[in-house]
């Protein structure tokens, strides 16, 4: 395996791999130390299930559509395709529209080529022999990639004229070059090739009207629509509310476990149905949904990202993230949320903190709980800080499960469930503390604070009732 090291130029390097235990020695782009998004990782395990012991598992991820070269199959999916290539996506609009299979017959085009280049559609990386980037070069010529074409050009020069002393021997077959998507510009990536593809269905889902007879007269919510002008390779709806969004299934299945199972469970009961015509895409209908989070929600599946989100949607795209196991976009509405607890009052930032714990979103959790612990006797004055007390469990006090008491020898400490106000005890302690010597009397003391605040909570909503 390649060792990405941080630099503040990514560079070109060719890297013997002998040390390694590894033969054939590699040209790989060194690169900052940024991980591939989870969802470019999502596709790229989808195509290496298309090509894994020479077949697919057509439980998960049904390809659409299948190239041959050489008489050697490569499985993919259209809207990936479209999504990367300019070339494939007018292929699939005009000549191979209802085309399942594309068999190429020029014996020229070279099959490991191809192949690298659909893997990259998926990957966001690049991984190719020496010998095959030639080749690739003239099908990315073809493919209008030219943000590749260029690097891959550059490359090959730079492999003419400088060679390496360590690697004068090796030959190419040895040899082979590694490229990942973030030394091209940002438009040129997966996220923001799928962006386009979102933004092209939701200006089509807008479209969409008078669908609720045909979906609400199918069982299990189940129905069909137009299919329409299919440029944007829709080949599932999901009805949310008043609206029907066009989307892709292998994006949403990619993404999510909850929508994998859904989809597969829909295809065996479509084929019980009789009478839908054959221009017709399937339809799903989602509950207890807004369209506003649920269009949200399928940005973050089909970019990995966030962009303007009212602070009023996190709570229920925190609920949304759960119910559809999507669970990393928990820690995007996170990162577009701190922007706005920065300036929100005492009050709010109870409310944050509450809600962040039942969800499990820990980036927000210790937030609330750092600003709480250093501004303590603010939030003390505040009567949504001490109604939030009596919400909560008590701290563990002087029992064996309290952190700041020393456990008796071989007792077993519990930390299995997280007590926020043994968790804010912490963080009070870290920030306001004496010694260590006398912090144990430091606790004690903020044990007595908070039994006095419920006091004053009690009679407060005694008085209220």
């Amino acid at each position: 395996m390649l060792h990405l090291r941080d630099t503040k130029t990514p560079w070109l390097r060719l890297l013997p791999l002998k040390t390694l235990g590894i033969r054939d020695t590699t040209l790989c782009l060194i690169l900052p130390k940024n991980q591939l998004a989870v969802h470019v990782l999502a596709f790229s395990n989808l195509f290496l299930s298309l090509s894994s012991n020479g077949g697919l598992n057509r439980d998960h991820f049904p390809p659409d559509v299948a190239f041959y070269v050489q008489g050697r199959p490569i499985e993919a999916h259209r809207i990936i395709l479209s999504a990367r290539s300019p070339f494939f996506k007018r292929k699939f609009e005009s000549d191979w529209k209802d085309r399942t299979e594309v068999r190429f017959s020029r014996e020229k085009l070279s099959y490991p080529a191809l192949y690298s280049l659909i893997h990259f559609f998926y990957s966001d990386r690049l991984d190719i022999a020496v010998d095959d980037m030639e080749d690739l070069v003239r099908i990315c010529k073809v493919c209008k990639c030219d943000a590749l074409q260029r690097v891959l050009e550059k490359e090959l020069i730079h492999q003419k004229y400088a060679e390496y002393k360590a690697l004068r021997d090796v030959d190419n077959s040895q040899k082979r070059f590694i490229l990942q998507g973030l030394s091209l510009p940002e438009e040129d990536r997966l996220p923001a090739a799928l962006h386009r593809i979102l933004q092209i269905s939701l200006a089509k889902s807008n479209q969409e009207h008078n669908l609720e007879n045909g979906v609400s007269k199918l069982v299990s919510c189940v129905g069909a629509m137009k299919m329409g002008g299919s440029d944007d390779l829709a080949d599932v709806c999901i009805k949310v509310d008043k609206k029907v969004f066009r989307c892709h299934q292998v994006v949403l299945a990619a993404r999510s476990e909850y929508f994998k199972a859904r989809l597969s469970r829909m295809k065996d009961f479509l084929e019980g149905i009789n009478g839908l015509p054959n221009y017709t895409l399937p339809c799903l209908e989602e509950h207890d949904l807004s369209m506003e989070a649920f269009e949200k929600m399928i940005e973050y599946m089909y970019t990995d990202g966030l962009k303007d989100m009212d602070p009023d949607q996190a709570e229920e795209l925190f609920d949304a993230a759960s119910r559809y196991l999507l669970f990393p976009l928990k820690r995007a509405v996170a990162d577009a949320l701190m922007p706005h607890l920065e300036t929100v009052p005492p009050a709010e930032l109870c409310h944050w903190l509450i809600l962040s714990d039942m969800y499990g979103v820990l980036k927000i959790r210790e937030y609330c709980l750092d600003v709480i612990a250093c501004n303590f006797e603010t939030f003390a004055d505040t009567p949504e800080f001490r109604a939030m007390l009596l919400t909560l469990p008590p701290p563990s006090g002087d029992s064996s499960l309290r952190t700041t008491v020393p456990s008796a020898p071989g007792a077993g400490m519990n930390t299995d469930q997280g007590n926020l106000l043994d968790d804010l005890r912490e963080k009070w302690l870290e920030a306001e503390a004496a010694e260590l010597d006398k912090r144990d009397e430091s606790a004690l003391q903020f044990d007595k604070r908070l039994e006095m605040l419920v006091v004053v909570a009690e009679q407060e909503n005694s008085a209220t009732h």
